[in-house]
C-alpha cells in the first residue's frame, strides 16, 4: 500500500469515528467517555453516613486525585475487588457485632490492600497494627505467635479502637483519620486550628488524603462498571472451607502436625497466618484454635 492509499485509509477511519460519535446521543457520549476511565465523578459521596462537602473546591480536588489513581492502577484494584470476596464475609460481621460502620471495611482496603502486608515501620496484617499497640488491643504478638495476621482477632481489635476514636471525635470520620494519624496527632490539630471537621483540617499529607482513598475505593469497588472494572463472579477469590481444631498444648513441629491432619506445611501456615514459627511453643497450655481446610488443595 503506497503512501497516499494509508493516508487515505486513515482519512476515511477519523472520518467514520467521528460520524459514529455524532451520531450518538448524549448519553451514550457520556457512557462512551466514562468507560475504561476515571471520568465520572460522583454528584455526591459519604463516609458512614457522613456526608463529604463536594462543594468546597479543595474537597473535590482530594477526591479526584484518588479516584483517578486507583481507577488507573487496574491489576491492583481488580486484585483487591476479588481478595475482597474472600476478606469482606469475615469482617463485615465483626464491623456490625461492635456498632462499627460497614464503610470502615475500606478502610482495611486502603490499610493494606487486604493482604497480610508488612509496613517499613512495622506494621502488619490487614489492619496494619504496629506491636505495642496490638498487645494493647489484646493480641499475642511474638516470635511464635502473631495475631496480626489473624484477620477476625484483627479486626476485633480495630474496632476497639474505632469505638473509643468514635467517642472522642464524635464522628466517624474523623475516627478513621485518626486510625492513620494517631487520637493525639489529630486531636493536637484540631486544638491548634480551633476547627472540628476533618475536611476543615490542614493535615498531613498521608492523612491529609487517607479518608479520601477510602472513599475513592468505595466508589470504585461499589460501581466498578463506572471506573471501567469488570469482574465475573467466578473469577473472585473465595473462603475455601476449613474445620478448627483446639489445641492447648506445645507442637514441636508444625510440618509433622500438618501431615496428621492431611495437609502440608504450606496449606497449614496460608490458613493459619499467624503461626510465624516452625513450632507452637505453648508452656501456658493456652487455647490455640487453628483452621485446618476440608478442599481447596
Amino acid at each position: 500500500m503506497n503512501k497516499k492509499s494509508i493516508f487515505g485509509a486513515l482519512l476515511l477511519l477519523v472520518f467514520s469515528s467521528a460520524l459514529f460519535v455524532f451520531a450518538l446521543s448524549n448519553d451514550d457520549k457520556k457512557k462512551l467517555l466514562h468507560e475504561g476511565t476515571a471520568q465520572y465523578f460522583p454528584t455526591a459521596i459519604d463516609f458512614a453516613g457522613e456526608k463529604a462537602p463536594l462543594q468546597i473546591a479543595d474537597v473535590r480536588e482530594r477526591l479526584d486525585r484518588e479516584l483517578l489513581v486507583n481507577a488507573n492502577l487496574h491489576s491492583s484494584t481488580i486484585l483487591i475487588m476479588k481478595r475482597a470476596n474472600r476478606a469482606f464475609p469475615i469482617i463485615e460481621p465483626i464491623l456490625k457485632q461492635y456498632g462499627v460502620p460497614d464503610d470502615f471495611k475500606y478502610l482495611a482496603v486502603i490499610e493494606s490492600a487486604l493482604t497480610n502486608a508488612v509496613s517499613p515501620s512495622g506494621a502488619k496484617g490487614v489492619w496494619q497494627f504496629m506491636p505495642d499497640t496490638a498487645k494493647e488491643k489484646g493480641m499475642e504478638v511474638n516470635e511464635g505467635v502473631d495475631e496480626r495476621y489473624h484477620l477476625q482477632k484483627a479486626t476485633e481489635a480495630a474496632c476497639k479502637y474505632l469505638v473509643a476514636a468514635k467517642q472522642k471525635f464524635g464522628n466517624w470520620t474523623l475516627a478513621a483519620a485518626s486510625y492513620n494519624g494517631g487520637m493525639n496527632g489529630v486531636n493536637t490539630k484540631i486544638v491548634e486550628q480551633q476547627v472540628t471537621d476533618y475536611y476543615d483540617l490542614l493535615l498531613t499529607d498521608e492523612t491529609s488524603r487517607y479518608v479520601f482513598r477510602i472513599l475513592a475505593l468505595k466508589e470504585i469497588m461499589k460501581h466498578p462498571e463506572l471506573y471501567g472494572f469488570e469482574v465475573d463472579k467466578n473469577e473472585m477469590y473465595d473462603n475455601i472451607p476449613t474445620k478448627t481444631i483446639e489445641v492447648d498444648s506445645s507442637i514441636t513441629d508444625l510440618a509433622v502436625f500438618a501431615k496428621k491432619q492431611g495437609i502440608n506445611y504450606k496449606i497449614l501456615k496460608i490458613h493459619n497466618p499467624w503461626l510465624r514459627d516452625k513450632k507452637l511453643s505453648n508452656p501456658t497450655k493456652k487455647k490455640y484454635v487453628i483452621e485446618i481446610p476440608t478442599s481447596g488443595y
